[in-house]
């Protein structure tokens, strides 16, 4: 018959805050287990008991927490089988316990009876030797499984678990990813016993101080000044609303989706600009232009009534998961062309096709005119229509071409148009072929024209000419001179 596991605390501080109930378990347990004997309590109390075990030297053989707690619990268990064992913790069980979770979720399964008696957790002495009130906004975090994403910077934020300077040093780290190095954090040791100590340090020299120990905590004050908060993006939403509000800007207060469609596209093309000139510190700033349109529209859905940030954010992350089967399921892909694939399988499944007309509704008419061309011929080819090869792709550009002097040579203005976009439109599919979008070629094209004509022009200011008193060969000259600048 499976027998009693019964779990007691030992508080956060000394013998004098150990409540009697728990310390009578204590000094008279027959079949006494201490997860650690690293405590105040226990050091005080160590002469009043006659037999335990400590599961120290656990930690001593495993390389991760996960194998020290999961020996612990199993031993724990191959211990009750026989006998009703006492098992006692640091601080409260129920507090920053992993043991202890696991034998109520594991034990119990196993038909062991998990019994948890009160202690005193550390927070208790934690929050008395800051003196500091949990009702304004508290979070508990682990260092051993710190993020830099949990963290809520405008409460409390109290890092148990810092056992030495290494997990100090990689808390430190985490924490100056949100804050600044010199942000003033305090290091809680032997919270509540006589051994209490506090120290006040900038964030850079937390893992310098050398009272780190199996009892230490650090606590991260709430952020006063919000501009500590820019980089993150619930403080940019918090500004696109006031923007938006009743006491806002008349200008973002009038905004609607039709009026933003312009700007959008346009910031769109100077961040296409700066990657081509592999401008990173424009690219930093386009891409918030970016970003600033994408919540502008997701705010005004959010005035409407319509949609939310969130609905959009919920939108595509469901979207991403679903379209990569290879990483969040499990289909397995050998390369980019059968990740493409997939994604066109997957989107046909989601019924994208069954709501439109075509095949070609679904390519946007808001692309540029080359974009949409390129992407209009892709639609097609998946489906067949498509030149076999690029050499019949050749004879059509050709053929365009032929057919261009043709009506240029009848002067028909109005077919001399058609044909020439019919020319455009078949180079765009040799270029295709080559996996070229087109719009990104002239882009780069354009680019390039124009650092070539600046050229001149700074040639022409150099030998004190304006451009219309140059010759056409002059212009040529430095124009090749600005060519072999570019090898």
């Amino acid at each position: 018959m499976a027998k009693k596991i019964t779990v007691i605390g030992l508080g956060a501080g000394d013998i004098n805050q150990l409540p009697l109930g728990i310390y009578r378990l204590i000094t008279t347990a027959e079949h006494l287990f201490l997860r650690t004997a690293e405590h105040p309590v226990f050091n005080e109390l160590s002469s009043e008991i006659t037999s335990y075990t400590s599961f120290d030297e656990v930690y001593m053989k495993n390389n991760g927490f996960e194998a020290v707690y999961t020996e612990i619990v199993n031993r724990l268990y191959e211990e009750a089988l026989t006998k009703d064992i006492i098992y006692a913790v640091p601080g409260h069980p129920l507090v920053a316990e992993q043991t202890v979770q696991l034998l109520l979720n594991e034990g119990r399964e196993k038909g062991f009876e998990i019994e948890i008696v009160g202690g005193q957790s550390f927070l208790d002495a934690t929050f008395g030797a800051l003196e500091i009130d949990p009702i304004e906004g508290f979070q508990l975090l682990d260092a051993l499984t710190l993020s830099s994403e949990s963290l809520q910077l405008n409460g409390h934020i109290v890092i148990t678990q810092v056992y030495d300077q290494f997990v100090a040093s990689d808390v430190k780290l985490t924490l100056m990813e949100q804050l600044p190095d010199e942000y003033e954090v305090t290091v809680v040791t032997a919270a509540g016993s006589k051994e209490q100590k506090l120290t006040k340090v900038p964030l850079y020299e937390l893992d310098r101080v050398t009272s780190v120990n199996n009892l230490t905590s650090v606590y991260i004050p709430p952020v006063s000044d919000q501009s500590l908060l820019h980089h993150q993006f619930a403080s940019f939403r918090h500004v696109i609303a006031e923007l938006r509000g009743p006491n806002g800007c008349p200008w973002d207060q009038k905004q609607t989706h039709e009026s933003l469609k312009k700007y959008l596209i346009e910031e769109c093309y100077e961040l296409i600009d700066a990657i081509d000139k592999e401008d990173f510190d424009n690219m930093i700033e386009e891409l918030g232009d970016v970003l600033l349109q994408v919540v502008l529209h997701a705010q005004i859905g959010e005035d409407e009534g319509i949609f939310s940030m969130e609905d959009v954010i919920r939108s595509v992350t469901e979207k991403m998961i679903r379209r990569h089967p290879h990483v969040f399921g499990e289909i397995s892909v050998e390369n980019t062309e059968e990740v493409l694939i997939n994604w066109e399988k997957i989107k046909e499944e989601e019924g994208k096709l069954a709501e439109h007309q075509s095949l070609l509704d679904s390519v946007s008419k808001a692309l540029p005119a080359l974009s949409r061309a390129y992407q209009l011929q892709k639609k097609a080819a998946k489906v067949g229509f498509d030149w076999p090869n690029v050499d019949e792709a050749w004879v059509k550009v050709e053929e365009e071409l032929n057919e261009l002097k043709m009506e240029i040579g009848n002067n028909n203005e109005q077919f001399i148009l058609k044909e020439f976009g019919d020319l455009l439109f078949a180079i765009v599919n040799i270029g295709r072929f080559y996996k070229i979008e087109p719009e990104e070629a002239l882009l780069s094209t354009n680019l390039k024209f124009y650092e070539r004509f600046m050229f001149i022009e700074e040639r022409a200011r150099e030998i004190n000419k304006s451009l219309t008193e140059m010759t056409l060969d002059e212009m040529d000259k430095y124009w090749d001179e600005a060519k072999k600048g570019e090898k």
